[in-house]
């Protein structure tokens, strides 16, 4: 994952380049560093901060929690949608999650760092600290879009208050009232409705593309068809792809999973795909993003739009099978 990591003096910037070693030698790449304590550095923290923020990157702030608070405040829109933003104090003795705990990750982030630094994870949410069911976390690390995000509330206060929350997928079981409902849709009385993501996006891509171009080539793709990109389950790709700069920088700022496959698996997708013998000779099978994404999009998926090709870019879209639930 992108992140990045802004320190203010010296002390903040030790800690950074041991944070960086401890993600090398745990096989993590490492975060992105500004030192701002170099004030020959020409970089201002308001814009940097404004760039990260909007590309979706986790911060982290060695220094002051009152310093990135302000730094990250007239970026804040959407609980659901923010940046991750983790503290760390100047000493490396404590990390705190201060911005989209749950959805973005920062609770998570910062128990890794604070495991890997030896330091003290400082973790404020109320289901957290009361270990009680968050259905933001459920959501996510299921991989499910949020239908009506003021039902997030309503459970988490009736997990605080100790009470069973109860789920339903579709409609079996129960058949009364329940608190989650996971389904496409639903005519039921619940407090908060997840639904399945449908969509696989299967890309390619040449080396080196332009984090800019790809998300253009995503979203002119995807947007005339009507879906809309939190629909996305995951981003499917060759093997040797997965790494590219432009692939992991959508994947981080929407926060869809990707999916990679080696040639030889690519092979053995099932179906009719518009082949390259150009392509074959490159990377040694002749269609990347069609046969990605219906390989990732599971048993019985369906390419409802095959390879959109502009700017050394191809997308396909695949629907899942196993989310129809209506």
């Amino acid at each position: 994952m992108i992140k990045t990591a802004i320190s203010f003096n010296e002390k903040g910037r030790k800690v950074t380049e041991k944070l960086n070693r401890a993600f090398d030698a745990s096989g993590i790449d490492p975060a992105d560093v500004y030192d701002l304590s170099d004030k020959n550095s020409g970089v201002s923290l308001p814009d940097l901060v404004r760039s990260e923020f909007s590309a979706g990157h986790p911060l982290i702030f060695v220094g002051a929690v009152g310093i990135a608070v302000r730094a990250v405040s007239g970026c804040i829109k959407d609980k659901l949608n923010d940046a991750p933003v983790v503290v760390i104090d100047d000493n490396g003795g404590f990390v705190i999650p201060i911005l989209s705990g749950h959805a973005g990750g920062a609770n998570k982030l910062a128990v890794m760092i604070a495991e890997l630094l030896g330091a003290i994870p400082v973790i404020t949410t109320s289901t957290d600290i009361n270990d009680a069911f968050s259905a933001d976390v459920f959501a996510s690390e299921n991989r499910l879009t949020v239908g009506n995000r003021e039902g997030i509330k309503r459970v988490a206060v009736k997990a605080l208050e100790g009470k069973p929350v109860t789920l339903s997928i579709k409609d079996y079981p129960p058949t009364g009232e329940v608190d989650i409902i996971i389904a496409d849709e639903t005519d039921r009385e619940c407090s908060l409705l997840l639904s399945p993501k449908p969509y696989v996006l299967g890309i390619g891509a040449r080396k080196g593309i332009d984090p800019g171009a790809l998300e253009r080539h995503i979203m002119s793709t995807i947007e005339p068809r009507g879906i809309d990109i939190k629909e996305v389950y995951a981003l499917a790709t060759l093997d040797i792809k997965e790494n590219e700069r432009a692939i992991k920088e959508f994947s981080v700022k929407y926060r869809i999973p990707i999916i990679s496959f080696e040639a030889s698996v690519l092979k053995r997708a099932k179906g009719e795909f518009s082949g390259s013998d150009f392509v074959e000779k490159t990377v040694g099978v002749d269609n990347v993003c069609e046969r990605a994404a219906v390989l990732a999009a599971g048993p019985g998926a369906e390419l409802i739009c095959p390879k959109q090709s502009g700017e050394g870019i191809t997308v396909a879209i695949s629907l899942r099978k196993t989310t129809r639930l209506r």
